[in-house]
């Protein structure tokens, strides 16, 4: 596929993400009381359960990976890493004109998976950096266009989306590690694929009666069933050690978070209203949730890392800076 098509595709989809259109009207937002925001109510009338409370309170740790677009371009975003204390924000990869997006840490901590554009392949490939050594390893070599890889929990396999002949219609794949083994889950279309804690299951998104769910299957391919009942979701989701599953929805510049039990029910907004939050990620000990959202700048450029606790409340901001920091995976 042509480079600059692949490009163009892509511009499409972060256009579609990120909401790049500045609203006409941006609603007033009240950053104190949204930073001292507690549980929003339940949207759901189904909702019959509350999220688990945790045992104990704790702060944040770890590092979050994520798309930083330093030179305000799509075809040359990098992938960018900070602790979740907000310290130590850095830039991994260095190809300044290739785009590298939707990373996404190890289990272990020690390295990160992403995609990035090859000149030679002229596909979306799968790499992984590691963090001590800079090290990095290209593990897929033209299967098509890949993207949203993630590790599974026991640190064998890599989950994945490939476009390949109909880019219209992604599905999801597994790969070993090392890159090798590919096989297709299942034929169906979907998107942004997350492992259910034990590694059994796959979580993602696809189109049912023209709207986009959530959905699980089995590694195998058996036992695909809807979870979500949302208008407008997105797809970037995340599944919690805790059992518990985040996604977004919304219109254009009015989305917000959602969380749910693996059956779908107890559905609710977690996230304070009027800040644009997508792209949620779980912290590895499930208690806190990192996202993009807009509570600072609401403009194209707005989009900042956030994190709270799953309960909605304690927002932080961790990045600041004139570009868009977006797609959030939080590691240890």
């Amino acid at each position: 596929m042509n480079k600059y098509i692949l490009i163009f595709i892509g511009s499409m989809i972060f256009v579609a993400a990120c909401n790049l259109p500045a609203p006409a009207s941006p609603p007033a937002l009240n950053l104190p009381a949204t930073l001292q925001a507690s549980t929003p109510l339940s949207v759901s009338p189904t909702a019959t359960a509350a999220a688990p409370a945790p045992a104990a309170l704790t702060e944040p740790t770890g590092k979050i990976a994520f798309t930083c677009q330093l030179f305000k371009d799509v075809s040359s975003e990098q992938i960018c890493v900070v602790n979740a204390n907000g310290t130590d924000y850095r830039r991994l990869t260095s190809e300044d004109t290739i785009r590298h997006f939707y990373p996404s840490i190890s289990p272990d901590g020690q390295s990160v998976v992403y995609s990035a554009y090859n000149e030679q392949t002229k596909h979306y490939e799968i790499y992984e950096l590691n963090f001590s050594t800079n090290e990095i390893k290209q593990l897929t070599f033209a299967l098509g266009d890949l993207n949203a890889p993630e590790i599974s929990p026991d640190g064998t396999t890599i989950v994945l989306t490939r476009f390949y002949i109909d880019p219209e219609r992604p599905t999801t794949w597994l790969i070993d590690r090392d890159g090798d083994n590919p096989r297709e889950v299942s034929p169906d279309r979907a998107i942004d694929p997350t492992w259910s804690p034990d590694g059994k299951q796959i979580l993602f998104a696809s189109v049912v009666d023209n709207l986009t769910q959530l959905f699980i299957i089995n590694t195998d391919g058996t036992g695909l069933r809807q979870v979500s009942q949302l208008p407008d979701l997105r797809g970037r989701s995340d599944w919690s050690p805790l059992n518990l599953i985040v996604t977004y929805s919304g219109k254009p510049w009015m989305r917000e978070l959602f969380a749910m039990n693996p059956d779908g029910s107890a559905q609710r907004q977690i996230s304070p209203a009027g800040g644009n939050s997508q792209g949620p990620s779980f912290s590895p000990d499930g208690q806190w949730v990192a996202f993009t959202s807009y509570f600072d700048r609401y403009e194209v450029h707005g989009c900042e890392i956030y994190i709270m606790r799953v309960d909605g409340t304690d927002l932080r901001r961790l990045t600041n800076n004139e570009y868009c920091d977006y797609q959030p995976r939080w590691g240890p």
